[in-house]
């Protein structure tokens, strides 16, 4: 190499060298921590926030729960309330609020305590069902091909299993069919005018069918026969009306329905039947002597379901209710006139 080739290949080396020392990476990011040792947060961009949940807002929601049901969704316990008392003042069976809260002793409830008035995954909250299935697909497995190498002898298998007749299913005879004679009961007879022999008046009220779940015209009756100590007047705190009578007289169900409640656990009704007619109405039956009925009982209208008595009371008489959503209206206006 000459004396100038020498000359440009170190000047180029010392220039390659210069260029690498020049290059710099870009410096790792500094993350900068403050006394709590968490990291600062980005700069806003602009976008939307998440929401800020209070965990510790227990207040009852007084949302109705929908459009035409007042009532709220929560209820928050005080003092003198009974898992009795609040179901009758929002017209529920007590057993459903205990299920819909897991009350394991339905005797059991604290002061502050938030009672849900709805089902889990009903009204305000969501449903889940099981996916559907999906069809089931047959496989049919046949037979796997098998590569061979050539031969004499793998040529005479493939000539035998080609000759091998396929295998068919033995014919079954088909099965006679059923020459049993049909089954032929004597009748019995019946006297000429048609009716039957030994036809008995029934004691029983008629069974008529329940009312609709969300039927507001129902087909009230009166309960008792008597006349009317007291009216309706909420402003008193007389949420129904007073009937007259004498102890034992009869107490039939003014509509039909299940009885939600038996019992003498309320203070001031005595002796009480509550019986749920749909979504919208119940019925209080009060000062019972007697109870002719059980909780879980599908009644029919005038059905007799007490006996009038004076528990809890100063003379014998029925106080009677009639609950739209748990609350009190006049049953005057909704019984016919007596």
């Amino acid at each position: 190499m000459t004396k100038n080739g020498r000359w440009y290949l170190a000047l180029a080396l010392a220039s390659m060298v210069l260029a690498g020392c020049s290059s710099r990476s870009a410096p790792a990011p500094v993350e900068s921590r403050g006394s709590t040792g968490t990291a600062n947060r980005p700069a806003d961009t602009g976008g939307s926030r998440a929401p800020v949940v209070n965990a510790g807002d227990s207040k009852p929601q007084s949302r109705p729960l929908n459009s035409g049901d007042p009532r709220p969704q929560t209820h928050q316990v005080s003092k003198g309330d009974t898992l009795y008392s609040i179901a009758l003042e929002y017209g529920f069976d007590y057993r459903e609020l205990a299920s819909w809260n897991q009350l394991g002793d339905v005797n059991v409830i604290r002061i502050g305590q938030v009672l849900r008035l709805t089902p889990p995954g009903g009204e305000g909250g969501m449903v889940t069902r099981p996916l559907d299935s999906a069809p089931s697909i047959e496989v049919i497995e046949g037979p796997k091909a098998v590569r061979l190498p050539y031969s004499e002898q793998a040529l005479a298998q493939m000539k035998a299993a080609d000759s091998k007749p396929l295998p068919t299913k033995p014919n079954v005879p088909a099965k006679p069919a059923d020459t049993k004679p049909a089954d032929t009961k004597p009748t019995d007879p019946k006297p000429a005018d048609g009716k039957p022999a030994d036809s008995k008046p029934d004691d029983k009220p008629a069974k008529t069918n329940p009312p609709g779940e969300d039927d507001e015209n129902l087909a009230w009756q009166w309960p008792a026969q008597g006349k009317v100590l007291r009216g309706f007047n909420e402003a008193s705190q007389a949420k129904g009306i007073d009937v007259g009578g004498s102890k034992g007289a009869a107490v039939m169900a003014a509509e039909g329905g299940k009885v939600v409640y038996a019992g003498s656990n309320l203070r001031g009704y005595g002796k009480f039947v509550i019986i749920k007619h749909n979504k919208l109405f119940l019925s209080v039956y009060a000062h019972n002597d007697k109870l002719l009925v059980k909780e879980g009982q599908q009644v029919n209208k005038g059905q007799k379901i007490a006996e009038m008595g004076d528990s809890e009371a100063d003379q014998v008489k029925l106080h009677f209710e009639i609950r739209r959503y748990g609350k009190p209206v006049d049953p005057q206006k909704l019984l016919p006139a007596n």
